[in-house]
């Protein structure tokens, strides 16, 4: 009986470390992306200052995703072979120290070179953060647990742009850049006696990058989930960069509204959705090993036909109902990701092919924001908006025909 206590009592200490890593890398995905996107929301500030041209303003993002893209399946091998913890605590201090340095930049070409630094080093943290959340919550509430640290995502996206720009007008695009740098550092070192592995990896029996490539490709089901994750991606970045415009031009909407409503319905929604379909997948996956991929499929399916109707309609009630269901349902998805890849891959694969999903995603994402650009003045921006909703429906299909063993359900 005192052994029965004993265990249940590590068990429930075990259960609540898993919340706190949660809670620990709510923060650092909200520095992330806060870190990446401040910059867009000081490029007058930048022009002022540095006088870079638009093209030149434009190549800072694509440097960014290019890195961050190339990168990304050998950062996630690296938290596979050497530790989650390690590779997230050096990604979290690099890139901290790359925002700090934007304040000195006294060139363009220092902006660019940061910029890629950037990118490297923040392409090691999603990947080995979603694995170490999985390491923890394998057999408890990880659809859940993933969602809750997408949404300091979802949060640093939104203090990006508006947190940014405030920062940018009261005291100078340096400044702001000096003093996200300085709350990266800190939080680090606050970091450091707090983050620790659910399990040491085993470097003797792990495969080397190419094998472990090759044995992630052949896993059934891998190469449906690249597909969907791409897909998604695709989309994303078709809304990310034209969606304003495309609500300036066709429905008359100031810059200021046509912003708003571009990233506001869609980020509220997705953030709900999340927390939703984390808990639905979890409730789900006790009585189905397909509950998680049912829940992504669901998603996905909501959002095809929403996409569609924000190209097609001309009325702002349909517009903004289809953006709030689109992004719910992309909540759904988002939430389930590394959770669905975490049943069909063993852990130590499991940051390696995540960071094969986001090379995918950034390469398809930077074809369609250029793409669009090309395609605006023969389609126009809301055909291609229609266009992509069809690759969303395949990807609904394809998940309906994912099979998920038994044996691996999370």
């Amino acid at each position: 009986m005192i052994e029965t206590e004993t265990r249940t009592s590590k068990e429930a200490g075990v259960g609540l470390y898993a919340w706190a890593i949660v809670a620990f890398l709510w923060v650092v995905a909200l520095l992330n992306y806060l870190d990446r996107q401040i910059i867009f929301s000081v490029f007058p500030l930048l022009k002022t200052d540095l006088r870079p041209s638009d093209l030149q303003l434009g190549l800072l993002g694509a440097v960014f995703l290019w890195v961050y893209g190339l990168v990304s399946p050998v950062s996630g091998f690296l938290a596979d072979r050497f530790g989650r913890v390690r590779i997230i605590i050096i990604s979290l201090l690099v890139w901290s120290s790359v925002t700090w340095l934007t304040r000195y930049v006294r060139d363009f070409n220092d902006l660019v070179a940061l910029r890629a630094l950037m990118g490297l080093s923040e392409a090691c943290y999603i990947p080995a953060a979603l694995a170490l959340i999985a390491d923890y919550h394998a057999r408890g509430r990880l659809s859940l647990a993933t969602g809750i640290h997408t949404s300091g995502i979802y949060t640093g996206i939104v203090l990006g742009g508006w947190g940014g720009g405030e920062l940018g007008e009261r005291y100078g695009w340096r400044f702001a850049f000096a003093a996200l740098g300085v709350i990266g550092v800190v939080y680090t070192l606050l970091l450091l006696p707090s983050l620790r592995e659910r399990s040491t990896p085993s470097r003797e029996d792990q495969p080397r990058f190419l094998p472990a490539l090759r044995e992630l490709l052949s896993i059934p089901g891998f190469k449906t989930l690249i597909f969907v994750f791409a897909s998604f991606s695709l989309t994303n970045w078709a809304i990310y960069t034209w969606l304003p415009s495309y609500l300036y031009e066709r429905f008359n909407m100031k810059l200021a509204a046509a912003g708003f409503s571009a990233t506001f319905y869609i980020q509220v929604a997705s953030f709900g959705g999340i927390l939703f379909g984390g808990w639905l997948a979890d409730k789900w996956n006790r009585v189905s090993a397909r509950g998680r991929v049912l829940t992504q499929l669901i998603g996905v399916a909501l959002a095809a036909p929403c996409l569609f109707l924000v190209g097609f309609t001309a009325s702002t009630a349909p517009l903004i109902a289809a953006l709030i269901l689109f992004g719910l349902g992309r909540g759904f998805y988002d939430c389930n990701t590394m959770p669905v890849l975490s049943q069909i891959a063993r852990s130590d694969l499991r940051s390696t092919g995540y960071g094969v999903f986001n090379l995918v995603g950034t390469l398809t994402g930077g074809v369609i924001a250029a793409a669009a650009g090309g395609l605006k003045n023969i389609i126009g921006l809301g055909g291609v908006f229609q266009i992509a909703a069809p690759l969303l429906l395949i990807s609904a299909v394809m998940l309906s025909r994912l099979r998920i063993e038994s044996r691996r359900k999370t």
